[in-house]
């Protein structure tokens, strides 16, 4: 068994050997929390949430951050014109992030370490850095010297000549227009902290290199994060910590985006989805489903057609696990190891897609004996079923989604009794044989929204695809 994982730096497919075996040590680029998440921001947190499962299915035992940038411009730009505290916006923004990650079933990380709590860590790297002639210091400012770093560009790929580097507001004083800010001199009614050089406030890029080097240690597994982060994020965290003597990441890996017309969901475009608004019209599953099964390096092009799609596909997966569970008149547990045609799909870069396949071919082989009435053949597929979807966070037997498969849990109850009424008019009028009346009544609940099924054991609704 080797898992492989395409890594970014080396542009290609690699077998993942662990720095410490039976290890596996992962930093993810989490939430900048100027605002709340939209869809594309969650799937970041959701593809890796499924990458640290497979780990943790293959016996690996998973150290996982995920960072909280809780200060940079937006944030303080944020804090000018909505006359707030910069921490009351992060905070606010923060508890939307892990709601939105909690509601769409991803594992809380290791640790969860925000910027501004480390800003003693950022000061050591820094003084470090100046003193090995890496960085330095200008009107307050704090600047790493690309030219010192020989490296620098190898993650993006792009010539030092041809760079165009962002700069910011009040950047002074740089030797060259290229060089980065690690920390930032104070302006007023902006927060700060005191440093060597002066007070001001930290650069993005310096935070995830303290934030690494204190939980992963100077060497650490994977990397993560979106594609727009590999220039300058990411190029600038590993210039800052090489420099400093890390080894740093050995593999980076990145996820695509959610694209709405083929541009990038974001704010800044006006498009984006809010994750709180989508749950209430979209169950939380049916979304991890959409967001979660494409392949992580593949972009996802947002419709509500997609997502009809996606609640369609999922519906017939759980139909399968509850008219088997109802069979069965028990619990049935997940089987212990996952079949080896899905173990070989998530082995080669996550194949996601290749995997759901075998979920779906498992259900279709536990329908036809189901049709057969074998009962044994039915559970052994359900068990397989459950082993897969655990892998994936889809599992709706599960604790975390238990209650979750309607829309209103509240109301279920009043609804099945309803429908139960209906129900029973149907089954009065296929004992007489009035076929045309029963027909009727079944399209009239399709209408409803309801799908109605005819089992050995009675009939069943369920909520269709919209």
């Amino acid at each position: 068994m080797t898992i492989r994982l395409y890594d970014t730096s080396a542009r290609q497919i690699r077998d993942f050997a662990p720095l410490t075996p039976g290890c596996v040590s992962i930093y993810l680029c989490g939430a900048t929390v100027q605002a709340a998440p939209h869809i594309g921001h969650i799937r970041s947190g959701l593809n890796f949430d499924i990458m640290r499962r497979w780990f943790e299915y293959r016996g690996y035992d998973v150290t996982f951050i995920r960072n909280v940038t809780d200060i940079d411009d937006k944030i303080i730009t944020k804090s000018a014109d909505q006359n707030r505290p910069w921490w009351s916006i992060g905070y606010e923004n923060e508890r939307a992030f892990n709601d939105g990650y909690t509601a769409l079933g991803c594992l809380p990380p290791t640790y969860e370490p925000r910027a501004t709590g480390h800003v003693t860590e950022m000061v050591e790297m820094m003084r470090g850095l100046i003193e090995r002639g890496h960085a330095y210091e200008a009107d307050g400012n704090v600047y790493f010297d690309v030219k010192s770093f020989p490296e620098y560009l190898r993650l993006s790929n792009q010539e030092l000549d041809n760079l165009l580097q962002p700069s910011g507001e009040g950047e002074t004083g740089k030797r060259d227009p290229r060089d980065f800010a690690m920390w930032k001199s104070v302006k007023p009614g902006e927060p700060s902290w005191e440093t060597p050089w002066g007070r001001g406030r930290p650069g993005w890029h310096l935070e995830c290199s303290a934030m690494a080097h204190k939980y992963l240690g100077s060497a650490f597994d994977i990397h993560g994060g979106g594609l727009d982060l590999i220039f300058p994020h990411h190029e600038n965290e590993i210039a800052q910590a090489k420099a400093f003597g890390d080894e740093f990441a050995r593999y980076w890996v990145h996820n695509a985006w959610v694209t709405m017309s083929g541009e990038k969901m974001s704010k800044s475009l006006g498009n984006s989805v809010l994750v709180s608004e989508m749950v209430k019209t979209w169950r939380p599953i049916v979304l991890r489903y959409y967001l979660g099964t494409p392949h992580y390096r593949s972009m996802i092009e947002y419709s509500e057609d997609a997502l009809r799609e996606a609640e369609s596909a999922f519906a017939r997966i759980e139909g399968f696990v509850q008219r088997v569970v109802e069979l069965a008149g028990h619990a049935v547990e997940p089987a212990a190891e996952v079949p080896t045609a899905f173990a070989e799909a998530m082995d080669d870069d996550l194949g996601v897609p290749q995997a759901l396949a075998i979920v779906h071919t498992t259900v279709r082989q536990g329908n036809s004996a189901l049709a057969a009435d074998d009962k044994e053949a039915a559970v052994a597929r359900l068990a397989e079923v459950r082993a897969m979807l655990g892998v994936l966070g889809l599992d709706p037997l599960a604790p975390h989604w238990a209650g979750e498969s309607d829309r209103g849990e509240d109301l279920h109850g009043v609804v099945d009794s309803l429908v139960r009424l209906v129900l029973d008019q149907r089954e009065a009028a296929r004992a007489r044989k009035d076929w045309a009346t029963a027909d009727a009544i079944r399209d009239q609940l399709g209408q409803a929204g309801l799908v109605i099924e005819d089992s050995p054991q009675g009939p069943r609704w369920n909520l269709g695809a919209r």
